[in-house]
């Protein structure tokens, strides 16, 4: 039996992917965004309890950018100045990622690896928001950041199959050659080859940086006997408000 490829096997494998092919199983497929929402909302959990809370990996400097993103700015009072109206940060933006983590007494504590998008107090993502009526009377859904939403969120609902790359909202539901679709109401619509292969563009370079990242969180891994929470990402140990693990009164 042959051992698994290496991180570092897959990181070539999808650096030699090719745009066009993708963008052939993507039309095969199919897909037209309907703006249900459902891909950015919390949902039931299998066994019938509390609400799941969405949860979307995203990248340290995808977090840097949707800060920028959504603290707005306003002209100073007609000055020619601009001032912050809203400043986000880190925390705003996003929560370490809940696996790993346990319940304790002031809270949850452990190691946990990477971030997800935060969520508003119904498990919804806080940067979705509904906008009006779809033609049979369900909300229309939108993103208040679209054009800086991360590549989970821009290649949804396609995954590649390769080792280190994730898997968004459970497991596939088709597939053509290497490219997996989740499940999402829009799957089997016609879409035009421009609107793949910019899909698949961006699949590419998602599961690129998906490998490299789960690579340089494996080679700066060091475990953190610290109380609270330490997420590990690609930069290394941060507290939950993204700041390096030393900055604060860890005990190191």
């Amino acid at each position: 039996m042959s051992d698994a490829p290496t991180l570092e096997t897959e990181l070539a494998r999808a650096r030699d992917l090719s745009v066009a092919a993708l963008a052939d199983a993507i039309e095969s497929i199919g897909f037209e965004c309907t703006r249900c929402g459902a891909c950015c909302r919390g949902h039931p959990s299998e066994d019938g309890g509390d609400r799941e809370p969405h949860t979307a990996t995203v990248f340290p400097d995808e977090v840097r950018r949707l800060q920028d993103a959504a603290s707005e700015t306003t002209d100073g009072g007609g000055t020619g100045t601009s001032e912050a109206a809203e400043t986000y940060d880190w925390r705003d933006v996003a929560r370490p990622m809940p696996y790993g983590l346990v319940g304790g007494d002031e809270g949850s504590e452990g190691e946990t690896f990477e971030w997800a998008l935060q969520t508003d107090a119904c498990g919804d993502c806080v940067f979705y928001e509904e906008v009006g009526e779809r033609p049979d009377g369900s909300p229309k859904g939108a993103c208040s950041v679209h054009d800086d939403r991360p590549l989970i969120c821009e290649t949804y609902p396609f995954s590649v199959a390769l080792g280190g790359t994730s898997q968004p909202m459970g497991e596939a539901v088709d597939e053509a050659g290497i490219v997996r679709a989740h499940e999402c109401e829009g799957l089997g619509r016609d879409i035009a080859r421009e609107d793949a292969e910019e899909l698949a563009a961006a699949l590419k370079e998602r599961a690129v940086r998906e490998i490299e990242e789960a690579i340089a969180v494996r080679d700066n891994y060091e475990p953190r006997d610290v109380d609270g929470v330490v997420v590990h990402d690609s930069e290394g140990a941060k507290r939950p408000d993204g700041s390096p693990v030393g900055d604060h009164s860890d005990g190191e």
